[in-house]
């Protein structure tokens, strides 16, 4: 403070005064946003006592990002904080905006790998209006179904359209760009045009969805389809959990309850089925396999994201076990319930120690350039052959222990194999003998417990004869066991499907004289020549 009296303060003392360099109030100044209050007689700029305070109301505004000429209007009082405020707070949304387009752009293209000359495209794309997006995807929707008499079909996808909120997320930009490069793929076309060709066939009259009588009976009826199609996602996804096969028996009775829940809502097309049978069961099959699209798919979770809504769940695990399921039982039949009959527990749980033993054995002598080997089981090498039967005995333990495994597709091996097939065979052993599984029945068909490590020693055994083949090992596995294990594959899995690239392709013949490990592999489609 000047020793004068007068209160004042130099540009040095506000500078210590407020931590502000002394460049800065001097442009402060200079712009008119903390005039001095007097000069000094060699001309040298002095500032009242309420310099700190104003610039300390400059110093907060500027750290907001509000401009000097905003902030010198609010000094002189031409307007108010609160209407600078709401004006600065419009422009940096604008801002914000501009730059989540930008990044969401930018995002696109390393995602996808553009070319230069894409980016003004992509540019472009993010900045249409939403008239602009609807008819990019309602001039696709009309080139792919020109000519094709489907007008609820048509209807459908015309009203989806891709409603981008007015400040969308990356998420939702970055989706509008990939739908928008989406319909562009004439593969996409192809696939909905397959779809509505499919639809306008098996629609019944033609035309009857559109009119006005009858659009009450065709909501409810797309409505009914909508929980059928949830019911298959959650029954074939618990099917895989559960690690049921598509084409065996135990799959049979969740067929049967898909294809009843199914037929309502094939009443008004061409010739409904009216029963569950072969007829019925071919037709629901063309359905799936016709639907599975999976362009179409993305097609509409891409919508869903430009839009916020939830994405539709993922049909692909259950879509595939489902038609898988549908081919392997293309005609109903009664579950044998004489095959959960005459399995003892102890010679059950004799037979899964004495072929685990023999099989440890195998693994144990499996050396690291052997993982890569191929197997009699087509498509797996040694390593995917050994990580599924460590999975085959986690999976039984944790039937027993009442919470089926969902992680099939995991890595169940590790670095160590030799440990996780001995870790897993011996959870198993303590579960099986532990919890009182073997005594006990699982599931609405209440499959005994027994029954359940039965199938464990029979796909061990199975596949520890893969893996002795793969490694040039004999194949005489648990003598003891064997006979007792192929006798129990034939009540099992006696009248299952067989088809070609299944998990019980057709019996092959076993050589006069084979032992009884050789024709259980030959009774469950293996070469054993």
């Amino acid at each position: 403070m000047n020793e004068d009296g007068t209160g004042l303060l130099t540009i040095g003392e506000l500078a210590g005064l407020t931590g502000l360099p002394v460049k800065t109030i001097r442009n402060w100044s200079d712009q008119n946003l903390l005039p001095p209050a007097a000069r000094t007689p060699a001309g040298y700029r002095l500032y009242g006592p309420d310099a700190p305070a104003r610039l300390e109301i400059v110093r907060s505004l500027r750290e907001l990002g509000i401009g000097l000429a905003a902030i010198r209007s609010v000094l002189h009082r031409e307007r108010t904080v609160a209407e600078t405020a709401a004006q600065w707070a419009d422009a940096l949304d604008a801002q914000i905006r501009t730059l989540r387009l930008q990044s969401a752009v930018l995002r696109a293209v390393a995602a996808r790998g553009s070319a230069a000359e894409e980016l003004p495209y992509m540019t472009e794309l993010a900045r249409l209006s939403a008239r602009e997006r609807r008819l990019i995807i309602t001039d696709f929707v009309e080139d792919a179904l020109d000519g094709v008499d489907a007008p609820a079909y048509r209807s459908g996808l015309l009203a989806a359209t891709p409603e981008l909120p007015d400040d969308p997320t990356p998420e939702q930009t970055g989706a509008w760009l990939e739908l928008a490069a989406l319909v562009r793929e004439p593969e996409l076309r192809t696939a909905l045009r397959r779809l509505a060709e499919y639809s306008a066939r098996t629609a019944g009259e033609a035309g009857a969805a559109g009119e006005p009588a009858a659009r009450p009976a065709a909501a409810a009826q797309e409505q009914a389809a909508l929980r059928v199609a949830e019911l298959m996602r959650a029954r074939g996804e618990a099917a895989v959990a559960a690690g049921v096969a598509p084409d065996s028996p135990a799959a049979e009775p969740v067929v049967a309850e898909l294809v009843a829940a199914w037929l309502p809502t094939q009443t008004g097309t061409a010739d409904p089925p009216a029963e569950d049978g072969p007829a019925a069961r071919a037709r629901l099959l063309e359905q799936l396999e016709t639907a599975a699209e999976p362009l179409v798919e993305r097609y509409w979770q891409l919508l869903c994201t430009v839009t916020g809504r939830p994405a539709p769940p993922r049909w692909d695990t259950a879509g595939t076990w489902t038609t898988a399921a549908l081919r392997a039982h293309p005609g109903p039949y009664e579950l044998d319930r004489s095959a959960f009959d005459g399995t003892d527990p102890d010679r059950v749980l004799r037979a899964y120690e004495e072929v685990t033993r023999d099989v440890a054995l195998l693994v144990a002598a499996v050396r690291p350039e052997d993982l890569a080997l191929p197997t009699p089981c087509a498509g797996w090498t040694v390593r995917q052959l050994l990580d599924h039967m460590v999975w085959e005995n986690l999976m039984a333990a944790s039937i027993a222990e009442g919470a089926p495994r969902a992680d099939h597709t995991a890595d169940h091996l590790g670095d160590d194999h030799r440990t996780a097939f001995a870790d897993s065979v011996r959870a198993a052993r303590a579960v099986f003998t532990g919890s009182g599984m073997l005594h006990r029945t699982y599931g609405p068909y209440e499959a005994p417990g027994a029954m359940i490590v039965q199938q464990a020693v029979v796909e061990l055994l199975a596949h520890g004869w893969d893996l002795a083949r793969a490694t040039g090992a004999p194949t005489a596995l648990a003598p003891e066991a064997a006979e007792e294990t192929l006798a129990a594959a034939r009540r099992i899995y006696g009248a299952a499907p067989r088809t070609e690239g299944s998990s019980f392709a057709p019996e092959r013949p076993a050589p006069t004289g084979a032992g009884a490990t050789d024709r259980l592999a030959a009774f469950l489609g293996r070469d054993v020549t």
